[in-house]
């Protein structure tokens, strides 16, 4: 009587299930925190046919209006619909935040990767710049970089993108380090592969996942830096429907026009929510050690 076993055939399920339930249970946190940004995402994209109102239109006939039909999320203190305020703040709050962090990755990876393959003078050199970067919180650092550029949306997003680079350096760097002395890397280097072959084609690929991983829980990050720079003042200026310049336009009525303050933070919330369950999902995916 035969007793082969059958052969395992593809469920054509997507990664985050297969890589969970090869642990005995789906990736629920990656599961979730896709849906959630990829309904941001959607949100941002068609925003215009998705809210109901302008978002800098005024009414201040109808000013602090609590929620009701007419307005899902009530009216701020000039009549401006909360609800669309909110959905239009997706389309500047998110893309910003993302494109921040891919470049703050990009930019930090290569300064890590040079110095941990280089080594010697070069790392020392890179290596000191990073932590002196790094020795300033990096909300007091950029509150300095954008004060003294002026207040703006860019302005923020630069001081954010100095502030973030040098952490995804650092990360790197160690991984670097640690792929670099793999018997693969060695055999491709006495091969006579160049360096930049040997960085590209070898090191790279193994020493990327954690970098994945790091910049999608710094999109959450950079989403509460953002909204703290405007909430200060030094980021989007007013009426412009930014999620923390809205929290600070509405912070004197938490008390009574509660909705005018609390709406755009459960935005924040939330994004940034989803953004960290992506960033533990991929973890989870990207190294099966993890759980």
């Amino acid at each position: 009587m035969s007793t082969a076993q059958p052969i395992a055939r593809s469920s054509g399920l997507t990664l985050p299930v297969e890589a969970g339930r090869r642990r005995g249970r789906p990736n629920t946190a990656l599961i979730v925190g896709v849906i959630v940004v990829g309904l941001w995402a959607l949100v941002a994209a068609f925003v215009p046919w998705i809210a109901p109102h302008s978002p800098t239109d005024l009414d201040v006939m109808n000013r602090l209006e609590p929620p009701q039909s007419g307005h899902l999320f009530g009216t701020d203190e000039a009549g401006r619909d909360n609800f669309s305020r909110v959905l239009y703040g997706a389309r500047m709050t998110l893309p910003v935040a993302f494109l921040v962090i891919l470049l703050a990755s990009a930019f930090g990876a290569a300064v890590g990767a040079v110095a941990g393959y280089a080594g010697g003078r070069i790392d020392e050199i890179l290596m000191r710049v990073v932590d002196v970067v790094l020795a300033f919180p990096p909300i007091v650092l950029a509150m300095a970089i954008t004060a003294s550029l002026g207040a703006g949306l860019r302005n923020a997003m630069f001081a954010i993108l100095l502030v973030s680079w040098p952490e995804f350096s650092r990360l790197m760097r160690g991984q670097v380090l640690s792929v670099k002395e793999n018997d693969y890397v060695v055999a491709a280097r006495a091969l006579g592969a160049t360096g930049p072959r040997v960085v590209l084609t070898h090191i790279l690929p193994n020493a990327f996942p954690p970098i994945v991983v790091k910049g999608t829980l710094d999109v959450g990050n950079a989403i509460v830096l953002t909204a703290a720079l405007s909430f200060i003042g030094l980021g989007a200026i007013p009426p412009a429907p930014e999620w923390g310049a809205m929290i600070a336009s509405g912070r004197q009525f938490i008390f009574d026009q509660w909705w005018v303050a609390v709406v755009p933070g459960v935005a924040i919330l939330f994004g940034s929510l989803a953004f960290n369950l992506v960033g533990d999902g991929l973890r989870d995916v990207l190294d099966p050690r993890h759980g």
